[in-house]
Formats: structure tokens, sequence, C-alpha cells
């Protein structure tokens, strides 16, 4: 498929073919859904932790005997039922990260950049840099670009001029090709990739 280049000025660079292997597929929620859980999941520290009737302060001994007194018979302080008793089934530190093969990676991240494409949200850049590393000077280049919600893609290696400049535009990302994710392609509204990019992520996932 055909896609116009442009420039940072609105202006345009020429054409570039996207590969329809991996910018044409059909749309897959289910291959979206699974990814998306999977990074998240992976993303989780899991060090939430609450303390069961060993761990409390307490001592150990039998409040009162077992029989004759007419209450219910408790054995320790520091059961679950008492104020200040250890949890019976609370949270203990666990890794929440779940196994999802590499050939499902793959194929829902291509899955991610074709759905941008259909929805017409997918822009190909000449190349991403400027001037001046001036936040404010690319804030008024991405409005006028109509770029509100955005990812972008570079190369291997990020202009530093460009990445510095984007830092505090709020709802903005900037990703080498390496960092490319379903989950930040998913999240922002308008997905950009250079042409650089464009080469590295088909070499990628050919």
């Amino acid at each position: 498929m055909k896609v116009a280049v442009t420039t940072l000025d609105s202006k345009k660079a020429g054409d570039v073919d996207l590969a329809e292997a991996i910018f044409g597929l059909p749309q897959r929620k289910d291959l979206l859904i699974r990814m998306v859980n999977w990074q998240l999941a992976k993303r989780r520290a899991g060090t939430h932790k609450i303390k069961t009737r060993g761990e409390v302060a307490g001592s150990t001994r039998k409040l009162y005997r077992q029989k004759g007194t007419g209450n219910a018979r408790v054995g320790s302080a520091r059961t679950s039922q008492r104020r200040g008793g250890g949890a019976a089934f609370g949270p203990v530190v666990r890794d929440h990260a779940h196994s999802l093969t590499k050939k499902v990676r793959r194929l829902a991240l291509k899955t991610a950049l074709s759905a941008k494409a259909a929805d017409g949200k997918l822009v190909v850049l000449d190349k991403a840099e400027i001037k001046e590393p001036k936040t404010s000077e690319l804030a008024k280049k991405f409005d006028a670009l109509g770029w509100a919600s955005v990812l972008l893609i570079d190369g291997d290696t990020l202009n530093e001029g460009f990445a510095r400049a984007a830092r505090n535009i709020p709802n903005v990302d900037v990703l080498p090709q390496q960092g490319a994710n379903v989950y930040d392609i998913l999240r922002r509204d308008t997905l950009v990739l250079t042409k650089d990019a464009v080469e590295a992520l088909e070499a990628r996932l050919k």
C-alpha cells in the first residue's frame, strides 16, 4: 500500500510503499487484548503483601480454657476473626507475568500497526528532526498537523534535540523502533512513523 510522506512543516515529501504483510492485516481485537494484558501484567511489581496469622505480633498461648466458660473455642489471639489478627487469604508477593509466545507477540504488533493504517491514523514522517530543540516550536508544528495525541516512532536512534523538545508536550511519546509495542501504539490516537522506522520495522517483522 502507498502512503504519502509528510514533513513537520506539513509539506509532502513523496510516497512510501508499506508491506501488506505488516500494515495490511485484518483486525484481531482478541490478539490486541491478549497482548495488552500481557504487557500490563509484566510491568506489575507484585509487591503487595499482608501479614498472615503466623507473622503478626501477639502471644501464641491459648486465651482461656477449652470448656466451661460458655465462650466459643479460641486457640490463638492472632486468628483472622480477631482485631489485629492475621489475614486468612491476603495478597502475597508474587510475579503477575504470564507466558505469551513470540509468534503471538509479533502478530499482535503487526495487527496493531495494521489497525492504525486501516483507521487512517498512520502517518509517515520524512524525519524527526528540528533545527532548534524548543518545546514551543515543536508544539506549534504538531498543532498545525493536528496531532493532539501521538506516538512517534523513529529509527534505531532518536534525534536528541527532537526527543528533548517533545518530552514536555502532553500526550506525546517518542520511541526508537526497538521500543515499538502494542500498548503504546493503542493508547495514542495517531501513530507517526519516520521512513527509517518503517524500514526497521519491516526488517524486524518479516
